[in-house]
């Protein structure tokens, strides 16, 4: 098995939506490196953001009066570099599948051009009152597909 490579920033997509933290003293381990469990805490914070202002969908109307949510069914991370305290990292969500009642990213983290990890996720739309897997919402669907195509490399003829 080949180990994943980092990819620069500047490798992403122009159009993909970023967001950015600095990591702080409570995001850290005794050694000052960024704790791994919060990289999880920190891309769910992002996805919020990607929800609002990438997708203009709101995250807080479709788990409070919607009643729908956007339960992780899957998470993994590849670790390219330590963050530390005090670094300022940049979250780029890649949409990279759109199916029936989920839909997958990839998070990138970026401390300038340098990817620290990428993270992978799966998340299902449940009803929340129900406790079980519905289809994508239909206004959900359009926007993470026309993200999707927004990101997606432009063919040359």
């Amino acid at each position: 098995m080949s180990r994943l490579q980092p990819l620069p920033a500047s490798a992403l997509p122009p159009g993909a939506f970023r967001t950015s933290a600095r990591m702080r003293f409570g995001d850290c381990d005794p050694a000052g490196i960024v704790f791994f469990p919060n990289w999880f805490k920190l891309a769910n914070e992002a996805v919020e953001d990607f929800y609002g202002e990438g997708l203009k969908v709101d995250f807080h109307m479709l788990h409070g009066p919607r009643g729908i949510g956007t339960n992780y069914v899957h998470a993994d991370a590849d670790f390219f570099a330590p963050g530390m305290m005090g670094d300022v990292v940049h979250l780029t969500p890649i949409v990279t599948k759109v199916g029936g009642a989920s839909y997958a990213t990839t998070m990138h983290v970026h401390r300038g051009e340098q990817e620290l990890l990428r993270m992978h996720f799966v998340n299902v739309t449940t009803s929340l009152a129900e406790k079980r897997a519905i289809p994508l919402p239909d206004d959900l669907r359009t926007a993470l597909i026309a993200y999707q195509t927004r990101c997606q490399p432009e063919l040359t003829p």
